[in-house]
Order: structure tokens, then C-alpha cells, then sequence
């Protein structure tokens, strides 16, 4: 199958080659779409390219929720997840622009209240080390006071939280991808601005761009209509996720990650980001320059040198930053539950690609992602959706060969109220809070007092207990791990599946037992 993919858009391709290069545009593109729809079975999918600063293509498939039959079309709004940050990056720069704060300002000018670990890294911290990802955390630390969601943290307990995330680097020594600064950096803008982070969205990006349905802070979804619904996969099946509340609620993450745009308005985002002109005096040349500059190195990854002829990685302000095939390359991608987005330009050609899906499709965005890009990039014979699906499985062959990959522990049997007895009680961790460990007839619940959907069954698997989660399902399982230091007993928490989503950061808690089982 993979070769006659392959065989099949190098053909679409040629036909490009032999006639008017974008006169076949919109057929290849067509392909390309149809081919990541049904080799990754996706329930909706909205797909712009802009050439030459020009829109060339719409291309949208699928339906908002499997079962109710509605169509995915131009202006159906997706959650487009962490490509909120580059908006929350452009706010910023709106307000160093009108003057209202440096880049270099310490954040505890704007924002008193904020606190790091150490002391230093306090004191030192700048607006601009927000946006860039070298605090020294660890990777997505302290993510499980934003997901899953909904829960009860709100924006305090958030920068409260942080002095007790202990870092795992030295502050600016290296890169490791975070979101709890970017809710600082939402803070920040609001206390700078005079007013809360979703009214400065909508004044400083929405309305100046002519962003018309984009929705940021809380909104009312049958006000909006027409909004797709998160999916994920089950026994081979596409399952939506409940419909939203009668009223979406200004959530802590927002800054970081909550934004919700259709196709339509993302194309018009990547126009006005391409072409200064078309909303002249929005964000100066210096301002624009900032947002693309390589503030923080990345690694470059294996299959980056092998895909693209990668040899530049780095972050900006809200976006990643790279070359591919020699040609400047400028993107982001956005990851929830159920929700991937992902968005890139290639400036000098002022030419980009975003691609919004409403099912769990980070193989589908990926593959279909180098396809288009690869139409600009290697044209005379750029492979096609399924040449790239192909290398991602067997890149997963390979590291679940070598043992990369989650045990079996489909014979846990449920842990019993009195084998478990020396373990139950109320547990406490200084920034994520209460844990009850406690039985339930004669089995052992756990239950997060603040993240609701955190509340499972201890379950015994050989030595070893585990917690698993009703509601979030076998990925997001975690060892729950025992043992004393000097201040008394320790609740460990670590990640079953190697290929966890990094926001459930267990890792990072550190418990102790505070009570008794009440």
C-alpha cells in the first residue's frame, strides 16, 4: 500500500512538474487530505494553504461529532491548543511595542506574587524566559494543574505552585518544553494591559486582524455554533467527547492553550503574519523581527535530519524555529485531548500550511504535515502521506522492539482494602494538594481532591500497585510508589507508558501522608 501511495501523488506531482506549477494545486492537495482521512480514520479535518501570500486552498472533510451527521466546513471552530502561544507571544509584543513593558523587565515588576524555586531564578526571570522554555523545569512540570480538565486550580494556585517545582537544569542552560509560564506570561499581559488576558486577545488580535469567530476567555458555544467536538479512539472507532457546557469558562491554561479558531480566521492569522501590509502598523518591523528570532536552541532530532535536512532548531517567541530542505521554516504544533492542530510557514516564499483535526492525530497531523510542506520544499519529488505513515510505524516497531513501550499488565488484579492498609490514608503534595487513598468497600480508591477526573482504583500487579483511570483510560495510568526519608513516609507517582503525554508529569509529585482515612 505504501508504495502505490507513493506512486499514485508522484504522479499528481509530475503532472505539477509538466504544466503550470499550481495549476494542479488544489487536486495534489485534495490527495494529500483524502489520503491522511482515510489511512487515519479521522472523524473532521479543515486544511488551508496560502501560496505567494495568497489562500489556494480550502480543504475540509468529516463531521463536527460522529453520529450527529453535521459538516466540518471553513469557519467550524477546533481547538487549536499550544498554537495559542504564538497569539499570546503577539499580545506581548503589542504591549512592549505601545510601551506598557520590556522584554527584559523581571516578571516579579509586573506579577509580585511570582515565585521559583530558587531564589535567584526569581529575581532574574524575565518576561522574555517566559515565552522560550529554558526555566529549568522538566519537561511539562507541573501540567496536571492544568490537565485534565476541567478541574478546580485556578491562575493563583498555578503561580503558587511553581516555587514548589523543583527545576532538573540550570535556569537558560537548555530547552525543555513547558505551559505554566506561558499562564504567567497571560498574567503578565493582563496586570501590563489593564485589563484580563481574553479582552486583550480580542482587543489587540482579534479585531485588528479581523479574527471574526476565534473564541478566547469565556464564551457561550450555542451563541458560536457550528464548534467540533474533541474524539478519541476506542476498539477502532472514532468517540466524541461530550458537548461543551452552556458556558465555556476563562480557564487557567487559556494563555497557554485554550484559544478556538476555525480554518477561515487561521488563514487569515498566517496572512497577516506573512504580509506586515495587509494591517499595516500592527506589529513593527523590530516587534515581528523578536517573534522569529532564535532565543533558545532545540535538539534536533534523528528523523529531522533524515525528513528535512534539518541543521537549525530553535524556539522564538511562541513558535519553533528550523530550515527544511535549505528553506526557513517557522511553526507550531497544538496538542488536548481529542484536539491537534498544527501550523507552519515558510516566510521567505510567504507560503504555509495549518491543518486543524478533531481526533487524537499526532501520526495524522505529522504525516500529512510533511506532505504538503514537501509539495514547496522537494516538489520534483516530494513522498506522499502514506510514505510518511509508513516510517512513523516503523519507527514505533523499532522502539517497541527494543523495549520501549508499556508492560503488559492486563492480569492486575484489584488491590484490597486490607493488603493496602499500610499505604491508605490522606496524602498531600505541596502544588498538585490533597490525595485520598482510601478503601471503598473492599477495594482502594484514589481520588485527587482538586482534579476530579483523577480518581481511580489502586490495582495490584505482580509487587507492584498501580492506579487505573475510569475515565482517562490505560495511557494515562500511573506506579504508585512507596518508601520513607528522613520526614516520614513518600508517595511516588510514575507513568506506566513510556509514550505518555508529557502534561501528566507524575514525576514531579512528591507526597506525604497527612491523616487517616476519615
Amino acid at each position: 500500500m505504501i508504495r502505490t501511495g507513493i506512486l499514485s501523488v508522484l504522479g499528481v506531482v509530475a503532472l505539477a512538474c509538466a504544466s503550470p506549477a499550481r495549476a494542479t494545486g488544489a487536486p495534489a492537495f485534495d490527495a494529500l487530505v483524502d489520503q491522511a482521512v482515510q489511512h487515519y480514520q479521522l472523524p473532521g479535518i479543515a486544511v488551508g494553504v496560502i501560496e505567494d501570500g495568497k489562500v489556494v486552498y480550502r480543504g475540509t472533510r468529516g463531521v463536527l461529532a460522529v453520529g450527529e451527521g453535521r459538516q466540518v466546513d471553513a469557519d467550524t471552530l477546533f481547538k487549536i491548543a499550544s498554537n495559542t502561544k504564538a497569539m499570546t507571544a503577539a499580545l506581548l509584543a503589542r504591549l512592549v511595542q505601545a510601551g506598557k513593558l520590556r522584554w527584559d523587565d523581571p516578571v516579579t515588576k509586573h506579577l509580585p506574587q511570582f515565585r521559583m524555586y530558587d531564589p535567584w531564578v526569581t529575581a532574574n526571570m524575565q518576561v522574555r524566559d517566559l515565552l522560550i522554555h529554558n526555566s529549568g523545569l522538566g519537561l511539562g512540570a507541573g501540567d496536571l494543574m492544568l490537565w485534565p480538565e476541567p478541574n478546580q486550580f485556578d491562575r493563583a494556585d498555578i503561580i503558587a505552585g511553581l516555587a514548589h517545582l523543583r527545576p532538573v537544569s540550570s535556569f537558560r542552560s537548555g530547552y525543555a518544553y513547558d505551559n505554566l509560564l506561558y499562564v504567567v506570561a497571560g498574567e503578565v499581559a493582563a496586570a501590563a494591559g489593564g485589563k484580563p488576558y481574553a479582552q486583550l486577545v480580542r482587543q489587540e488580535i482579534f479585531q485588528p486582524l479581523g479574527l471574526q469567530r476565534c473564541q478566547v476567555g469565556a464564551w457561550s458555544p450555542a451563541r458560536v455554533g457550528n464548534i467540533a467536538l474533541p474524539h478519541s479512539r476506542q476498539a477502532g472507532h472514532n468517540i466524541a467527547a461530550a458537548p461543551d457546557p452552556a458556558t465555556v469558562d476563562d480557564f487557567p491554561s487559556m494563555a497557554a492553550g485554550g484559544i478556538r479558531c476555525g480554518l477561515n480566521d487561521m488563514l487569515r492569522w498566517m496572512q497577516v503574519l506573512l504580509d506586515p501590509a495587509l494591517v499595516p502598523g500592527w506589529l513593527d518591523a523590530t516587534r515581528r523581527r523578536e517573534l522569529w528570532t532564535a532565543h533558545m536552541p532545540m535538539p534536533i532530532s534523528q528523523r529531522l535530519r533524515d525528513w528535512d535536512n534539518t541543521r537549525f532548531y530553535a524556539y522564538g517567541y511562541g513558535w519553533r524555529l528550523s530550515d527544511m530542505d535549505g528553506q526557513w521554516k517557522v511553526a507550531h504544533t497544538g496538542t488536548l485531548s481529542g484536539m491537534y492542530s498544527s501550523l507552519a510557514l515558510l516566510p521567505d516564499r510567504k507560503t504555509g500550511v495549518v491543518i486543524l483535526v478533531n481526533t487524537e492525530a499526532e501520526d495524522a497531523r505529522t504525516a500529512l504535515m510533511q506532505a504538503l510542506l514537501k509539495q514547496y520544499t522537494a516538489a520534483q519529488a516530494a513522498p506522499d502521506v502514506l510514505h510518511y505513515a509508513g516510517l512513523i510505524a516503523e519507527g514505533q516497531r523499532q522502539r517497541h522492539a527494543a523495549g520501549q513501550h508499556a508492560p503488559d499488565t492486563s492480569d492486575r488484579t484489584a488491590a484490597t482494602a486490607a493488603e493496602f492498609s499500610t499505604h491508605a490514608g490522606v496524602w498531600r503534595d505541596p502544588w498538585f494538594g490533597e490525595v485520598r487513598l482510601c478503601p471503598h468497600g473492599d477495594a482502594v480508591g484514589f481520588a485527587s481532591v482538586k482534579s476530579p477526573q483523577l480518581r481511580g482504583q489502586v490495582m495490584r500487579w505482580q509487587a507492584r500497585w498501580l492506579v487505573q483511570w475510569p475515565q482517562l483510560g490505560e495511557d494515562a495510568e500511573a506506579w504508585l510508589e512507596f518508601g520513607q526519608d528522613g520526614e516520614g513516609p513518600v508517595l511516588r507517582m510514575n507513568a506506566i507508558d513510556p509514550d505518555i503525554d508529557f502534561s501528566y508529569d507524575y514525576q514531579d509529585l512528591q507526597f506525604r501522608r497527612i491523616g487517616d482515612c476519615g
